[in-house]
């Protein structure tokens, strides 16, 4: 921790208060001591409106007037974020299970050890710097306003890539928007509508993976009279539906090659014609479009269109994986909490700090999508007013993380090492796949395999890699 740690002790023997500031100065804490919990409690009052006026309170109010229920009461009205921790010469079990369950964080017997001390303090600072950043979150998510913000984010290529689409929004100009399952790209196809001229006209959305070819091409172009059995009247298809506004074509490289050939023929002539029809008819649309595909190499191959491909791609916009912003979980987590209260568990509505950890380690191969779906099964899971490291399904709990700050008898490990011991783990985790590894290290392929032959080339390298797997 950088930030000095702000303590309050409370004890009515100076001489024990002012040992104990003695021993967390050493520390480099920022120590207040105070006399008497009735001074205490007057003192916290005066600072309530601060987020978090100090972090840990340590109370001893063995030979005080006023009860340990009665000022753990009155510390978490007036700071919620604050861990208090009790010290006393006359422990019961029941006595601390109690104010355990009560919010206390925990009990200090005297006397004090100074390694106990320094323990017990630094875990109760971190968890309460825990509770003050999931307070900012929901201040900042009580601010948030829907129609503004169309993905929750603290990410600085997140946030320049909004304003990015907040620039080309207004252009009415085609717009190809790429990335992984679960992302939110028809989060950013409706933010892109929304903030265009045609936001008060329809906004009409089709996954073109879930019709064949002949469902597509009525789906999207609609069908005239009698154009096949039991077609009594005219029907309107999906891009006539959004004329005037936009239409969004999501998983679009998965559109056959004959469905390819209509679109582009809408896309230039801007009119259609339908299923049976004789006569065309026009159509005003701005045409978004997503995929989770590289569409350079569907396009090499033969599977996408060329022409069709530089129609739509006029503008590119690439939505990250979660784990490339992985800072924008906290902030996320707290949206779905509060999302999913009414539906779920109202009760639930926050996270321990262990929880969290387990989620920051965690790769979310189903990106933002697999995160909602944890944080709904773990609060379905939950019996508190905390999802717990218990409520998170077993892969999540048990994600191997980067060994890279472990040591070697009991010595740190050089860069050059880390970064061996990180490779052969990226190695492990996609099971030997060179090419899906040099893809998650940033590197080409030759670069990965120089780097995995001048790690075996050492002579106390153990690491095999999977490097038959290519």
């Amino acid at each position: 921790m950088f930030d000095p740690i702000r303590i309050l002790v409370v004890d009515r023997d100076k001489v024990a208060a002012r040992n104990l500031k003695h021993v967390l100065d050493m520390e480099g804490c920022q120590v207040t001591t105070l006399f008497g919990g009735a001074v205490a409690i007057k003192h916290l009052d005066a600072g309530a409106s601060d987020l978090c006026q100090f972090e840990v309170i340590l109370a001893d109010l063995g030979l005080d007037s006023v009860k340990e229920g009665f000022f753990l009461r009155h510390c978490l009205r007036l700071q919620p974020a604050t861990e208090l921790i009790f010290i006393s010469d006359k422990i019961s079990i029941n006595s601390v299970v109690d104010a355990i369950r009560q919010g206390a964080f925990h009990y200090l017997s005297k006397p004090i050890r100074p390694n106990e001390l320094r323990q017990a303090v630094m875990r109760a600072a971190e968890n309460s710097r825990h509770k003050q950043r999931q307070q900012g979150i929901r201040r900042q998510l009580a601010e948030h306003k829907e129609d503004q913000i169309p993905l929750i984010t603290r990410n600085s290529s997140m946030l320049r890539l909004l304003e990015q689409a907040g620039r080309v929004a207004p252009l009415d100009l085609p717009i190809l928007i790429t990335g992984e399952t679960g992302t939110g790209k028809e989060l950013l196809a409706r933010f892109l509508h929304d903030t265009s001229n045609r936001a008060n006209k329809p906004f009409v959305a089709v996954n073109c993976g879930a019709f064949n070819e002949e469902l597509l091409a009525n789906e999207l172009f609609g069908h005239g009279r009698e154009a096949f059995t039991g077609a009594v009247r005219d029907h309107k298809g999906l891009v006539e539906t959004a004329n005037g506004g936009t239409l969004f074509l999501d998983e679009i490289t998965e559109m056959s090659s004959n469905m390819q050939v209509k679109l582009l023929r809408v896309i230039q002539e801007k009119e259609l014609r339908r299923l049976g029809a004789t006569s065309p008819v026009s159509v005003n649309v701005r045409f978004l479009a997503a995929t989770n595909r590289v569409v350079q190499e569907e396009v090499e191959a033969g599977r996408f269109r060329k022409d069709l491909y530089y129609r739509l791609n006029v503008i590119d916009l690439y939505l990250p994986p979660l784990f490339k912003r992985q800072g924008d979980v906290p902030i996320l987590v707290q949206y779905f909490l509060a999302k999913h209260a009414e539906t779920i568990n109202r009760r639930v509505s926050g996270i321990t700090h262990a929880a969290m950890e387990c989620l920051a380690n965690y790769t979310f191969p189903g990106n933002v999508r697999e995160l909602e779906n944890i944080i709904q099964r773990a609060m379905a899971f939950a019996t508190g007013a905390e999802v717990t490291e218990n409520d998170l399904p077993e892969s999540v709990r048990l994600r191997k993380t980067a060994p890279i700050m472990q040591r070697v008898d009991n010595r740190l490990l050089s860069l050059e090492e880390m970064e061996a011991k990180y490779i052969q783990w990226v190695c492990e985790e996609v099971n030997g796949n060179q090419t899906m590894a040099a893809k998650v290290l940033g590197l080409d392929r030759v670069s990965l395999w120089r780097r995995l032959k001048k790690m075996q080339s050492r002579p106390d390298s153990s690491a095999n890699n999977g490097n038959e797997k290519r």
